[in-house]
């Protein structure tokens, strides 16, 4: 009842005519042939063996798609109804077309293989809704394409995507990852921790005065991020380095760069300044140690160099800081 009062002017699968089946699922398989292809051009020139798979995909649902026209054609006539599944409601809904940049090839799969399993559901459904013995059988027999045995998406992965290649495009969607979003990510992380140090701390053991500490902080942080973040989008453009769209690095080193800083600075907000203290402090800390982790884990240093370099680092930081705002 919700379903109908929040999507009004949507109708139920139990409603469509025979004829309107048979129009949604020729648009559906058309709309599934034209994702397919987008996918394709977007994993073309990283990934061409998964591109490839979904090339084979739009040519499937292309081949399916002729079929169900036959069928209209020979039942029907050749006027075929506009009937496309945003105007069914609870039909499952696809992404548009300017989202696939954002998705990682591990999404692109999973999404095909959803899409499949929902194409397939709707084919059971709406063959146990037709009564004409032809068309049922096609019905029936598109359910069955769309679940034989392993997905289409699994089995064209096999013959275009063996284990090696497949191992090869996930290390390259990981690299891809760490160069966009890890690295400008964690630099950001670092500069913001480590750089608003010595200006929170010192500010908070001069004043000893914890609102007028976290304005510091905050505006410390703000700033460091914008200027970050700013610094990391127009300095490469990531065609030939290959680092991808410099907004997603920006938006990452920016993000992570206020963060950083706010981290400690939040505490402040605590009146009590040697409890607001104690907490930063242990803050810091953990911020250190995070960056010492995620160096390890993603950019291969070794964990030990990374604490040494990034704790002690930090703890020098953040002494100038204390003695300065001591003296």
């Amino acid at each position: 009842m919700f379903s109908r009062l929040l999507r009004p002017g949507k109708r139920s699968l139990e409603s469509l005519s025979e004829q309107e089946i048979l129009a949604l699922a020729i648009s559906s398989e058309e709309d599934d042939g034209r994702i397919y292809l987008a996918y394709a051009d977007a994993l073309r020139e990283a990934y061409p063996h998964s591109a490839r798979v979904f090339e084979e995909m739009s040519a499937e649902e292309s081949h399916h798609r002729q079929m169900l026209i036959d069928r209209h054609i020979s039942r029907f006539g050749d006027r075929i109804p506009l009937v496309r599944r945003e105007f069914v409601r609870d039909f499952p809904e696809r992404k548009p077309d300017w989202l696939i940049g954002n998705m990682s090839l591990d999404a692109i799969r999973a999404q095909a293989e959803a899409m499949e399993a929902s194409a397939h559901q709707f084919y059971l459904t709406a063959a146990a809704r037709t009564q004409d013995a032809a068309t049922r059988k096609l019905l029936g027999d598109l359910a069955l394409a769309e679940k034989s045995h392993e997905s289409l998406a699994r089995r064209l992965g096999e013959q275009h995507t063996p284990a090696d290649v497949k191992t090869q495009e996930d290390q390259t969607a990981r690299r891809q990852f760490i160069l966009t979003y890890v690295q400008p990510g964690l630099a950001g992380l670092m500069d913001g921790s480590v750089s608003t140090l010595a200006p929170i701390f010192a500010a908070a053991f001069a004043t000893q005065d914890t609102w007028q500490t976290f304005l510091v902080g905050l505006s410390a942080s703000v700033g460091a991020g914008i200027s970050m973040g700013f610094t990391e989008a127009a300095h490469d453009d990531g065609k030939l380095s290959g680092r991808g769209s410099p907004i997603k690095r920006g938006l990452a080193s920016g993000i992570m760069t206020a963060l950083g800083g706010l981290g400690h600075a939040l505490p402040y907000l605590i009146p009590n300044f040697m409890l607001a203290t104690s907490i930063a402090v242990l803050v810091v800390f953990v911020e250190l140690w995070t960056i010492a982790f995620i160096q390890n884990r993603y950019m291969e240093t070794p964990f030990l160099r990374a604490a040494m370099q990034v704790v002690l680092g930090g703890s020098l930081v953040l002494a100038a800081g204390i003695l300065i705002g001591n003296a």
